[in-house]
């Protein structure tokens, strides 16, 4: 997405769905505040700290599944966190923790498809010159790290170290196939990976497997040739 007019179409389909989810999720946004506030003290909503475009800093919003201050001790959530809380655990799971996110859509701090956003210490610490590249754009709700994420994600982080692990098995690959889908963003292959999201949300509560773009896998051996990678799905996204 290149041209300015492919920028401003991608500008509109991201505000246009946000407001439509933002609308349809309404009641949904409700219960799972009044949840928050049931089961834990502090803020409903966790701003968190994130490098976007360019690396400038923004605050990510996400419900809160955290007791307030226990993000200091790690950024990084593996699995079986203890820190997480019953209700917050729910909201994981299920993705709902991250529909606050359509706000920072509206407030043009991100999009619906892009490189996830990092945490501004792990960009200084961990990313190297190719992976910078992946700030050239707005981060995004989703895309093919966050699904990657949704493959590897448990499997890949280590409880007893998770950034250490993060940083060299999952950070590499992850941010390897949003590098490749740079290439070749468009506006049909962000509805692509809005789809394939939907897909790996319902396929991690089953049980199922997930494949990711050919084009992207095979691309993102270029940064990250150790994988490890999903089998490549048979038509491109």
């Amino acid at each position: 997405m290149s041209t300015a007019r492919d920028r401003r179409l991608k500008r509109g389909f991201d505000v246009a769905l946000a407001v439509l989810v933002l609308g349809l999720t309404s009641p949904l946004l409700a219960l799972a505040a009044l949840g928050i506030k049931l089961t834990s003290e502090g803020p409903i909503l966790y701003r968190a700290k994130r490098a976007g475009l360019h690396g400038a800093p923004f605050e990510m919003l996400k419900f809160r599944t955290m007791p307030v201050g226990s993000d200091r001790s790690s950024a990084i959530t593996a699995p079986g966190d203890q820190r997480v809380f019953g209700f917050g655990a729910v909201l994981r799971r299920l993705k709902i923790d991250e529909l606050p996110q359509f706000w920072n859509i509206l407030s043009g701090d991100i999009s619906v498809v892009g490189p996830r956003p990092e945490d501004p210490a792990i960009v200084a610490r961990d990313y190297t010159d190719w992976m910078r590249e992946t700030l050239s754009v707005r981060p995004g709700i989703t895309g093919p790290g966050s699904v990657y994420g949704y493959i590897y994600g448990d499997a890949l982080l280590d409880p007893a170290d998770p950034e250490g692990s993060y940083a060299r098995a999952l950070l590499p690959p992850k941010l390897a196939l949003e590098r490749a889908y740079l290439d070749r963003a468009s506006l049909r292959g962000d509805l692509g990976y809005i789809a394939l999201t939907a897909w790996a949300i319902c396929a991690h509560l089953l049980g199922r497997p997930v494949a990711l773009p050919r084009a992207d896998v095979a691309a993102a051996r270029r940064w990250a040739p150790q994988g490890p990678y999903p089998k490549p799905a048979s038509q491109r996204a």
